[in-house]
């Protein structure tokens, strides 16, 4: 799924999920989300930095400029305690949500 088409609130469970493995810059974490899907989940840039903006206004990521591999000024996020546990809170939210979604998809009338 492409930028906005991932499903509401899964974006910011799967940026702190990542950023769980260590700082990492915008493209990159992009790129992360893209590889472990497979491809099924694309974060767009229209996407991704404004909801990074939000979270690091949340206090859940911190960021600072550095060079990236290719020598390349980038800004670089990190996960911060506060981040820690908004992940756990959106991992508990989201298994809710897997759960009741799989409970009416397994439903059925006789």
């Amino acid at each position: 799924m492409a930028g906005s088409d991932m499903y509401q609130g899964t974006l910011n469970l799967l940026v702190l999920q990542t950023l769980k493995g260590g700082t990492l810059h915008g493209y990159g974490i992009g790129a992360v989300i893209r590889e472990e899907s497979a491809g099924l989940l694309d974060p767009g840039t229209g996407v991704l930095y404004p909801a990074l903006r939000r979270m690091e206004r949340k206090g859940w990521i911190r960021s600072q400029w550095g060079m990236t591999e290719s020598g390349r000024r980038a800004r670089f996020y990190s996960l911060t305690e506060k981040g820690e546990s908004a992940l756990k809170k959106e991992s508990e939210r989201w298994e809710g949500h897997v759960g009741a979604v799989s409970a009416v998809l397994g439903y059925s009338r006789g």
